[in-house]
């Protein structure tokens, strides 16, 4: 099962109305493209990718819907729309590519556009960067040392990585937002030898414009020895098993001003947080194939393994 498919379980029957892609790409926008929407408008910061997107799009879009290359740090961008649907999928991690250091302003700038009884969808990835190889089993680790390898390159020729987030830092900046999450879960994820091409593949097109030769030469060697060693794990292992992706369903609050938003009903966001200091619980994986997954837009890939549940509100299914 798809991130996207669990977007629409959540939604049920409400209709999607006017919809938002906030961080739209090739993926999200066949998915949205799928949907009965009223009218959709998609945003990307980066021209390249509006190209790909609109090549996706075809001759499907209706007159109301728009593609627009914007930052969201331009105020006067999509300036006072209303949505009743807004998609963030993996945007908060690829801000630091456009917008670094505002990812604590992202939801209020999306919370304008939200429509009263509309609902904001939240897609994100757990950092796993920052880990230490050494600490993690396996899998955590060759996944580890290919992202940390891919950001090196990608620093040494002057380009900004994505900064991935974790759900509670995210649960929290929602709240402070304006929103009261309503369901919010993690998503084992088994990445496949596309993941493992896609990140290292992109290591060796920007080698191209390291100056240093030798260094770029070194590095080319060390993505070739870390390709073998990951694709010979997967073939052992049927993947690779780590990480977490995230779903957050959340809505804006309706509170008079300086009062409190409740979130998930009674329990609140605390019973979320409660629920991450629990051994995991993963349900089977719902395809045992050779297939990698789907393609996330900004560079990952999510698996196909099961997802662990939180507390959701009432209604939430």
């Amino acid at each position: 099962m798809s991130l996207y498919h669990r977007i629409a379980e959540l939604q049920g029957d409400r209709p999607w109305g006017a919809m938002l892609d906030a961080g739209t790409g090739r993926n999200s926008m066949r998915w949205l493209l799928s949907l009965p929407t009223e009218r959709w408008t998609a945003v990307t910061g980066s021209a390249s990718m509006a190209r790909r997107t609109d090549t996706e799009i075809g001759t499907r879009s209706r007159q109301a819907d728009r593609l627009v290359v914007g930052n969201w740090l331009d105020p006067a961008l999509l300036l006072g729309e209303r949505y009743d649907t807004v998609l963030a999928d993996y945007l908060l991690g690829a801000i630091e590519g456009f917008a670094p250091y505002w990812q604590d302003q992202l939801f209020a700038r999306l919370r304008e556009l939200v429509a009263a009884d509309g609902r904001l969808y939240v897609v994100g990835l757990a950092p796993y960067v920052p880990q230490l190889p050494d600490t993690l089993d396996a899998a955590g680790s060759l996944v580890t040392r290919i992202g940390r390898l891919r950001d090196a390159c990608l620093l040494l020729a002057g380009d900004r990585p994505y900064r991935e987030f974790p759900l509670d830092w995210t649960l929290r900046q929602i709240e402070r937002a304006g929103f009261r999450v309503l369901h919010a879960e993690q998503v084992p994820i088994r990445f496949g030898t596309r993941f493992v091409d896609g990140q290292l593949d992109m290591c060796i097109r920007v080698l191209e414009r390291v100056a240093d030769r030798q260094l770029a030469a070194a590095l080319h060697t060390h993505v070739d020895t870390l390709r073998m060693e990951a694709h010979l794990r997967i073939a052992e292992d049927g993947g690779l098993r780590t990480g977490h992706d995230y779903v957050i369903a959340a809505e804006p609050c309706l509170t008079s001003a300086g009062s409190a938003c409740v979130s998930t009903g009674v329990e609140g966001t605390e019973a979320i947080r409660n629920f991450l200091m629990l051994p995991e619980r993963r349900l089977p994986d719902a395809k045992a194939d050779a297939s990698d997954g789907q393609l996330r837009q900004h560079g990952g890939w999510f698996g196909e393994a099961g997802r662990s549940p939180v507390p959701a509100a009432a209604g939430m299914p």
